[in-house]
């Protein structure tokens, strides 16, 4: 492992200065798709429960205020986007204390429990990817009118947009309630949301970006809430879980290859958190962690949302011993980790291009 990663966990949130002074890159916002890992808010403005905007969520954001990201603190868009040059944190869309001005640089139309999948976001009634994506046609219009036809579209054609999200589309649907299951076998689900995918990605091309980060899958069975029912596996992550997610980032991968090839102009990288997380979660010691098996929130062990509560005794002191905030979510040093490690590799191109 460099030594520069080794070092990132002493300095959670200030490691992306280092990226600035060599950023030779042009990118004038980062602009955002996908679920609670890149969420910063848009579900506080919408009926579902899928929040995050409460205490102790937030806790170790600046103000330590609860913004609905679904972290202690920053999450990895966040890094990004300061890595870049760009603003300390991505606003949510939704958020009526941002307007045009704010969100000119970066912006995120994420939600959180949201997938591929339009029945995944029906579950817990969130944002399904269609809607995020007419939010980003009224954003276009939005910054056409704020700053002009030809920087607008300076800004939407070198803009780097990025999209995650997957992760609920099998742990919140396909494993956990009838439907999908009855419908696809894995191998069929998972091709399926790959045709959702491509499908995305190409309307995201036929209304003006090129520089696109398709987000892999992390390592879904070492989440503390997986874990946590892996009894006959002692606790254990759950490899069958962690072999999907490592299968269907292939299938993204051949996808980002392909696209490439078929659009013109097209630069689209796969940004796969998986092998980065996998290394924390088995080598905690080398990256400042000490516990990767249980959660900082409450007990650790199946808490998220509102089962996060603020008067929960058991919620540990210092979060940045934790690889997991919650039983699904890094914590603030683990997406700082992920971010340093995903804009120094599948990004690095756009770092001076």
């Amino acid at each position: 492992m460099a030594p520069l990663i080794n070092i990132l966990w002493l300095l959670p949130i200030q490691f992306s200065m280092l990226f600035v002074k060599v950023n030779g890159a042009k990118i004038p916002a980062i602009i955002v798709f996908g679920d609670s890992s890149v969420d910063a808010g848009n579900n506080n403005y919408i009926t579902t429960v899928a929040r995050s905007n409460f205490q102790p969520y937030g806790r170790d954001f600046n103000g330590g205020r609860p913004t609905g990201r679904f972290s202690n603190g920053k999450i990895t868009s966040d890094f990004i986007s300061e890595a870049f040059g760009l603003k300390n944190t991505i606003p949510a869309y939704l958020d009526p204390s941002y307007h045009i001005s704010d969100f000119a640089t970066g912006v995120t139309f994420a939600s959180a429990a949201t997938g591929y999948d339009n029945a995944t976001s029906d579950v817990l009634s969130v944002i399904p990817l269609w809607k995020q994506l007419e939010y980003y046609k009224d954003y276009k219009k939005k910054l056409r009118a704020y700053l002009g036809d030809r920087r607008a579209n300076d800004v939407i054609s070198h803009a780097l947009y990025m999209i995650s999200v997957g992760t609920n589309d099998f742990l919140e649907n396909y494993y956990a309630i009838p439907g999908r299951s009855s419908e696809y076998t894995v191998e069929e689900y998972e091709n399926f949301l790959v045709g959702i995918a491509a499908s995305f990605t190409e309307k995201l091309y036929e209304l003006g970006a090129r520089k696109i980060s398709l987000g892999g899958l992390p390592p879904m069975g070492c989440m503390p809430l997986e874990r946590t029912g892996n009894f006959m596996g002692g606790s254990e992550c759950v490899e069958s879980f962690n072999n999907l997610a490592a299968d269907f980032n292939g299938r993204l991968n051949s996808l980002v290859i392909k696209q490439n090839n078929k659009f013109h102009g097209m630069q689209m990288v796969l940004s796969d958190p998986y092998g980065i997380l996998l290394d924390i979660i088995r080598k905690p010691g080398d990256y400042g962690f000490e516990e990767t098996g249980v959660a900082c929130c409450a007990t650790g062990m199946f808490e998220m949302g509102y089962a996060c509560s603020r008067s929960n005794p058991f919620t540990c002191s210092d979060a940045d011993k934790f690889v997991f905030w919650d039983s699904f979510h890094p914590t603030q040093k683990t997406c700082s980790i992920i971010a340093h490690y995903i804009v120094k590799h599948p990004l690095a191109n756009f770092l001076s291009h």
